[in-house]
């Protein structure tokens, strides 16, 4: 059967590719959605994706939804029949755009094998064990911080600081340079709100956002090749294998990566932790009973239970099949990664906040494969850090309702008032 003569799944009392879905559904709600489908039809085709910010032609084809664990991890692991090169997104930017924004993650061998193996030869031991000291330093002055107020916003305050902080001190970003990053970043992930784009073109905001991102990687570029510091920045420039290095350009994309994939993943797994700990009292009890041995375990079901990332995408390079369900060569394949960590099959009790789960093979971090992400161990020591700060020296903070970020692609929190004391 032809893309074109597929029809929308239909009768289930919601459409993942309205408007309606992501801006008014609530989480649960959504969540409740994905259980229904997971339930009675796991791999569902769906109309092109509505949008408020991006013109029809973006957003052209339906696709198939994969709401399963086995199935995204499946998917994951086969990059010769799921193919990344043709965007990860619901939506289709032009070439330009995504070379510019995703580096390698939107790249299929051999070019991905390439790209990614040079900038992990930037990630060497010694570069990772310099990270950890500046993490925990940071870490004890933002909640340092924090304690100063009695109330305010979480997001804000705490969950924002330890990542974009760490992005800024590893790639030499200082002063007002910081600041100009974190914004140009938030804007790239939050172009799907009404609230943040206003009456202004989104794509004009978003490409103004990439230029910005893009102009200082490529001055910092220029400066650490010259004259090469002890930073990330200057890692990248300088690494190479069989001979080759990263372009200009190269290092500019994978700066817009870090910029955005960098922050999002911490940032909103710290927020969603924070009000799990305060829902769920006995779970922070258990980790304060015994911190240092309970906490590495305890942060993969802080991502599990966060799910940061929302949705990625591959494309079938030939007709298929998954688990049964006939795929077309061409058609589009979006990994709901909440979906998946909420699987009934996969974890016992998913809705169940349990920072003793373990083993906890998640897909917080991708599906696993090629495209696993590169920064998960730095995740995970920035979610230790901030965790061990925050459980030992703020016993008394209490959270709010969170508001959630209008997207189909972060699984984000806007605002998260607290108070302490």
């Amino acid at each position: 059967m032809s893309t074109a003569a597929r029809e929308p799944t239909a009768g289930m009392g919601f459409d993942l590719s309205s408007l309606e879905f992501w801006l008014e559904r609530t989480p649960a709600e959504r969540d409740a959605a994905f259980a229904t489908l997971r339930r009675e039809q796991p791999i569902s085709w769906w109309g092109p994706v509505q949008s408020l910010t991006l013109p029809a032609e973006m957003l052209s084809g339906g696709y198939w939804a994969l709401t399963r664990y086995a199935d995204i991890r499946r998917v994951s692991r086969d990059e010769k029949t799921f193919c990344s090169g043709l965007g990860v997104m619901f939506f289709d930017a032009p070439p330009e755009m995504l070379e510019a924004t995703t580096s390698f993650i939107a790249m299929d061998a051999p070019r991905h094998t390439k790209l990614r193996g040079l900038v992990s030869a930037a990630f060497t031991p010694r570069q990772i064990a310099r990270l950890e000291e500046r993490i925990a330093f940071h870490a004890h002055d933002v909640v340092t911080r924090l304690l100063e107020h009695d109330a305010g916003d979480f997001v804000q305050l705490c969950a924002k600081q330890v990542p974009m902080r760490m992005i800024a001190e590893m790639i030499g970003v200082q002063g007002d340079d910081s600041e100009r990053l974190q914004q140009a970043a938030e804007m790239l992930v939050n172009l799907g709100d009404p609230a943040v784009f206003g009456d202004r073109d989104p794509l004009v905001l978003a490409a103004e956002s990439i230029w910005e991102i893009s102009q200082m990687a490529t001055a910092l570029a220029e400066e650490r090749a010259a004259n090469p510091t002890d930073d990330l920045m200057s890692a990248l420039v300088h690494a190479e294998i069989d001979g080759e290095r990263l372009t200009t350009a190269e290092i500019a994309a994978f700066f817009n990566l870090l910029a955005v994939a960098g922050n999002d993943t911490t940032r909103h797994t710290t927020s969603h932790t924070a009000k799990a700990l305060d829902d769920f009292p006995d779970q922070r009890a258990y980790l304060l009973e015994d911190i240092d041995a309970r906490l590495p375990v305890a942060v993969d079901e802080f991502v599990r239970w966060a799910s940061p990332v929302s949705t990625f995408r591959r494309t079938a390079t030939r007709d298929t099949e998954i688990a049964g369900q006939p795929i077309a060569a061409g058609e589009k394949v979006i990994m709901f990664y909440g979906s998946g960590n909420r699987d009934e099959t996969a974890f016992e009790d998913p809705y169940r906040f349990d920072v003793s789960r373990n083993p906890n093979h998640h897909v917080g971090f991708g599906g696993g494969g090629v495209h696993y992400c590169l920064g998960a161990s730095l995740a995970r020591t920035q979610l230790r850090c901030v965790f061990r700060e925050l459980l030992t020296r703020v016993p008394d903070l209490r959270l709010g309702e969170p508001v959630p970020m209008v997207s189909s692609v972060i699984n984000g929190v806007k605002r998260l008032p607290f108070t302490i004391g």
